[in-house]
C-alpha cells in the first residue's frame, strides 16, 4: 500500500493537468474577440405589394474591424438581363469608423413581371468576403422574399371600363371644311358636265325631232278641221296648205314653188317616192291662191301627205 503523500502528489498532479487541459480547449473553442468581428445588419424593403416596374431597394450594413479589407469581386455586380427582379443599380459608400471601417452597400432592383395571381420572389442572397488579418472572413446576407402582384385581377366585374374588351376609343375630330368645299366644288362642275352631256346627247336630239318641220307641220295639221270628216272652209283649207309650204321650204333651207320640185328632190332623195304627191299638192296650191275659183279642198289627202312626208323625215318610211 502505498504512502498517503504519495496518493496525495499524484491527485494533486492529475487535477492540475485536468485544468490545463480544459482551459486550453475553451481557449481554442473561444470565438473572437468582439474587436475582431464582422456586423452586418440589413434594412429590408417591404415583403409584398410591388407590381410590375415598381424599384425596391435594401441596404446591407457592414462593420469591418481594423486589418480586414473588403475584395471588390464578391461586391454584386448590375447588369444582368432577363430576370423577374433585375440588379439595376449598387451604391456603395465605405467611411472610417471607430476600430475598423464601415460599409454600407444600397442595392436597387426593378420588377420585370406582371403575374396573373400573387408570386413571391427573392432578393437572392450573398456573401462579401473580406480579407486580411486576424484571417479572412465572409458577411453572409440572406435572400429577402417580395411578393409581386397582377396589376389587375384575372376576372373583373363587367362594368364600364373594366373587363377584356374595352370601347374603342373615339377618333380625333379632323377639320375636314376644305375638303368638303373641294368636294362641294367637283360636285357643282360634275352637274354641270352630266347636264351639258344630257343637253347634247339627250335634250337636243329630243328638241330636233319634236321641232323637225313635217313633225310640226303634222301637229298644226291634225287640230284642223280639214283633217275631220267635215269639208274645210276656204280659210281653213289655206291655212293647211301654208302649213304644208312652211315644212317643205323649212326642209329645203329654202322657198320651194311647183317648178322646183325636182331641184328639191335631188336635195333629198328621201321624198323622191312622194313626188306624185308634191306635184298634186303644188297644183291645189296654186289653184287655191292663183287660180280663177276656188279649188276643192281635200283635207284628207293633205292630212296624209303631211304623215307619210313626216315618216320619212323620221327615217320610218
Amino acid at each position: 500500500m502505498l504512502p498517503r503523500h504519495t496518493v496525495m502528489n499524484t491527485l494533486a498532479r492529475a487535477v492540475l493537468a485536468g485544468t490545463f487541459a480544459v482551459t486550453c480547449m475553451a481557449a481554442s473553442a473561444a470565438p473572437d474577440a468582439p474587436s475582431a468581428q464582422l456586423m452586418v445588419s440589413t434594412q429590408e424593403p417591404r415583403a409584398f405589394g410591388w407590381q410590375l416596374g415598381d424599384v425596391v431597394s435594401r441596404t446591407v450594413t457592414v462593420d469591418a474591424p481594423e486589418g480586414l479589407q473588403l475584395d471588390e469581386a464578391s461586391v454584386p455586380q448590375p447588369g444582368a438581363r432577363g430576370k423577374a427582379l433585375e440588379l439595376r443599380e449598387v451604391a456603395r459608400r465605405s467611411s472610417p469608423s471607430a476600430g475598423g471601417q464601415h460599409h454600407e452597400l444600397t442595392l436597387t432592383y426593378q420588377v420585370f413581371l406582371s403575374p396573373q395571381e400573387p408570386r413571391v420572389l427573392e432578393m437572392p442572397g450573398f456573401s462579401l468576403h473580406f480579407k486580411g488579418k486576424p484571417r479572412d472572413q465572409d458577411a453572409k446576407v440572406e435572400a429577402w422574399p417580395v411578393s409581386v402582384s397582377p396589376l389587375a385581377p384575372v376576372e373583373v366585374a363587367h362594368r364600364r371600363g373594366l373587363g377584356e374588351l374595352q370601347p374603342d376609343a373615339p377618333p380625333p375630330r379632323i377639320d375636314t371644311h376644305a375638303e368638303r368645299m373641294r368636294l362641294a366644288v367637283y360636285g357643282v362642275l360634275a352637274l354641270a358636265l352630266l347636264a351639258y352631256l344630257a343637253h347634247v346627247y339627250i335634250g337636243l336630239p329630243w328638241w330636233v325631232r319634236r321641232h323637225r318641220p313635217f313633225t310640226l307641220a303634222w301637229r298644226q295639221l291634225r287640230g284642223l278641221p280639214s283633217a275631220t270628216a267635215q269639208a274645210p272652209t276656204q280659210a281653213q283649207w289655206r291655212v293647211a296648205l301654208q302649213q304644208m309650204h312652211g315644212a317643205l321650204n323649212a326642209t329645203l333651207g329654202e322657198v320651194v314653188f311647183e317648178q322646183d320640185i325636182d331641184r328639191f328632190l335631188r336635195a333629198r332623195p328621201q321624198f323622191a317616192p312622194l313626188r306624185g304627191e308634191l306635184a298634186s299638192f303644188f297644183r291645189q296650191s296654186r289653184l287655191e291662191f292663183f287660180g280663177d275659183g276656188h279649188a276643192p279642198a281635200d283635207g284628207r289627202g293633205l292630212l296624209d301627205l303631211c304623215r307619210r312626208c313626216r315618216d320619212v323625215e323620221r327615217g320610218a318610211a
